[in-house]
């Protein structure tokens, strides 16, 4: 018998070393002398500070996590239908995905968008299409995700334009716009405008919203595309962290008070295969915002609540043996509630294929009721919390994510460490594929236990007649708007952001004439000009 790290004899040939998949060494068993616990400081029960348990005192037993399906295809109108489907198989909240010219800031009929046109989400041009998107459903009972960022504050306009169109309060409406451009120049790339004048932009949507649209969640800070592009779990909380405090930093120096919009700011994270490292990772967070926001800003307790959605693993997903992906969202769906989420989206098992059919999108809302009223985990806050190995996993992984943030702040915040960041995720998505290319990360059905793995199709809707259908959808708009009111609220749009007002007011006022999200985006483009890599 050799000799473990923890003191424990381990059986002969049991030694090597194991780790998580963010590097950490695993012993091959825990016990109480490896976690001594200070249950105030480290813990606390669910609801108080540091939050490490839960945000709420009863946390599931009170309400169950909102189930947000994540959709969007093609038109409004086809998107719409997947709502009402959606909606009637018991999704309590809804996400929408633009396509990438929407998210980029081009209507359907620009040269940028050619053939691009609703092929990852749904085309929004005008308010007429968010008529059309939203027909039927009440925007005053249902909460909104949006999955959207450089033109986020146009897609708020949007929504705001339409529920005052129908005569709904603004303080009625509820959701969530992405609007976390950091990220983008970090891992995603659908940037517009250079760094200043983009982080700009996120503080007004805060501004307008403390004002104009209190229940509204400002940004969904978005470690969820840090981690697709191949952080590691550490690294997913820290670079997340990292641009949420140069926002809050930005908006209290724009003269914001904290507790205005702090209670507001989410976040979004991504949930992996590494099952209870995804649920420390989850505790950790939770600890290691309260305590930055104490130490830092010394917040209020509703300041300090680090309050997330989150969505499987789209990276996880395998396009060989796709059913496999079933059990893969159920394990990663679990860990996110083990580790307290707000609200949850499950992929369909067939995205690495294509758009999610109905079929997959149903059992990926099935996969989530299950375990909410099935399973028995929502019984209890914090099921886990006490194991010595889940315990050890969270301080492990908030020491590390303190590290990282670390060389964030020596190199001067997010905004300039924007280079360092792509680094470190480049280099540990490198090493992941080398992993998996050598047999080191076993990835079931891929490059292990890959015997009679039939090829699967799947249809794909005809793209070039929904861009012709849109670009027709958009041609109407631009024929019967009166061209004199779109000009003028442009002009006001490019006054605004030649100065220091809130563009948001110009913005609703701006959608209202019909005025398209590209020909808005195109006016703040002539201002501020757009971003280039280096």
């Amino acid at each position: 018998m050799s000799s473990s790290v923890s003191g424990r004899p381990t059986p002969a040939g049991e030694d090597r070393p194991v780790q998580t998949t963010d590097g950490i060494p695993v012993q091959r068993v825990y016990g109480p002398e490896d976690e001594r616990i200070d249950y105030a400081a480290t813990l606390g029960d669910p609801g108080e500070y540091p939050f490490t348990r839960g945000i709420y005192p009863t946390m599931y037993r009170g309400r169950r996590w909102t189930m947000r399906q994540y959709a969007g295809f093609g038109t409004a109108a086809e998107t719409n239908r997947r709502y009402r489907y959606l909606l009637e198989a018991g999704q309590t909240g809804l996400s929408v995905a633009f396509d990438l010219p929407t998210q980029m800031g081009y209507d359907s009929d620009a040269s940028m968008a050619l053939g691009e046109v609703g092929r990852v989400g749904v085309a929004i041009d005008t308010l007429d299409d968010m008529r059309t998107l939203f027909d039927g459903i009440p925007l005053e009972k249902v909460s909104t995700s949006m999955t959207i960022n450089a033109t986020a504050p146009v897609l708020l306009a949007l929504y705001v334009a339409l529920a005052d169109e129908r005569g709904i309060p603004r303080d009625k409406l509820s959701g969530t716009v992405q609007n976390d451009i950091l990220k983008e120049y970090i891992a995603r790339g659908t940037y517009i405008y250079p760094v200043e004048p983009s982080l700009r932009l996120v503080t007004d949507v805060f501004d307008f919203c403390a004002r104009e649209v209190p229940r509204w969640n400002t940004i969904s800070i978005s470690g969820y595309h840090i981690r697709e592009a191949g952080a590691t779990a550490a690294m997913e909380v820290a670079f997340t962290f990292a641009d949420a405090l140069e926002y809050v930093d930005r908006a209290l120096a724009r003269g914001l008070e904290l507790e205005s919009f702090a209670p507001r700011l989410s976040f979004f994270f991504a949930s992996h295969n590494d099952l209870l490292e995804e649920v420390a990772k989850f505790r950790a967070a939770r600890r290691l915002w309260a305590r930055l926001m104490r130490e830092r800003y010394a917040a209020s307790e509703e300041s300090c609540r680090l309050r997330f959605h989150t969505q499987t693993g789209g990276v996880t997903l395998t396009a060989q043996q796709p059913l496999n992906n079933v059990v893969r969202v159920a394990m990663q769906a679990l860990a996110a509630v083990l580790g307290g989420t707000q609200s949850l989206h499950t992929n369909g098992y067939d995205e690495a294929l294509s758009l999610p059919t109905e079929e997959a999108a149903k059992l990926a809302l099935r996969t989530q009721q299950i375990i909410g009223y099935e399973s028995g985990v929502a019984r209890t806050a914090d099921p886990l919390g006490g194991s010595w190995y889940v315990e050890s996993l969270t301080d492990a992984l908030e020491a590390k994510a303190r590290e990282y943030l670390e060389a964030v702040a020596a190199r001067g915040g997010a905004a300039r460490a924007i280079d360092y960041c792509q680094e470190e995720i480049h280099r540990a998505a490198y090493e992941h594929q080398l992993a998996v290319e050598h047999g080191e990360k076993t990835l079931v059905g891929v490059n292990a236990f890959t015997e009679g793995a039939a090829p699967t199709v799947v249809a794909q809707p005809d793209y070039g007649a929904l861009e012709a259908s849109q670009r027709e959808r958009l041609a109407a708009v631009r024929a019967r708007r009166a061209a004199a009111a779109v000009e003028g609220a442009l002009a006001r749009i490019r006054q605004a952001a030649a100065g220091s007002e809130n563009l948001l007011p110009a913005m609703v006022d701006a959608v209202k004439a019909l005025a398209t999200l590209g020909e808005i985006s195109e006016a703040l483009r002539g201002v501020w000009g757009e971003y280039r890599l280096n």
